[in-house]
């Protein structure tokens, strides 16, 4: 899931893909309306591979939020953000990231990371596939490494014990 080119522009609703560069100028598309404009440089973009949501321990990046958010409650969240009472969204935000720190995350922030979710969802921008076989690759990679090593560690022990 790559989430450098979908962009938050502040005072705009909604997620932008940026679609070409100009000078001193993004061009991009509304994922809402599918409008292309220009977002020039005094306009504040935050790309959505930078943001980060607050916990107790080390900030969580938003595409393993998005991960959480998939495993937790799948393709559809089941609710309307915009809609949602304080405590549905603390504790819908709290089954996706227990460890969330509760003074530094908002409520609006709460509804903007659900309101993302399913809108990128919707548009088919969050791909899941590719980082769950990365997981697998990962997992399947530390299983043979540490079986490799395991049987040096018993070659060596029976070539020691074998005078």
């Amino acid at each position: 899931m790559d989430l450098s080119k979908v962009v938050a522009i502040s005072g705009k609703p909604g997620l932008f893909l940026v679609s070409g560069q100009g000078t001193g100028k993004l061009v991009v598309e509304s994922l809402l309306d599918g409008k292309r404009t220009p977002a020039f440089a005094n306009d504040r973009i935050s790309s959505l591979e930078e943001i980060s949501i607050y916990t107790t321990g080390d900030d969580k990046p938003l595409k393993e939020v998005f991960m959480n958010i998939h495993e937790k409650l799948g393709d559809n969240i089941g609710f309307d953000p915009k809609k949602a009472s304080l405590l549905e969204l603390k504790e819908k935000f709290m089954l996706v990231l227990p460890e969330y720190d509760e003074e530094s995350v908002y409520q609006s922030d709460m509804r903007k990371v659900f309101q993302w979710y399913q809108l990128l969802n919707d548009k088919g921008l969050l791909d899941f596939t590719v980082e769950e076989e990365k997981s697998a690759q990962t997992t399947a990679w530390h299983l043979l490494l540490h079986s490799d090593m395991y049987v040096s560690s018993l070659r060596f022990q029976l070539a020691v014990a074998d005078p």
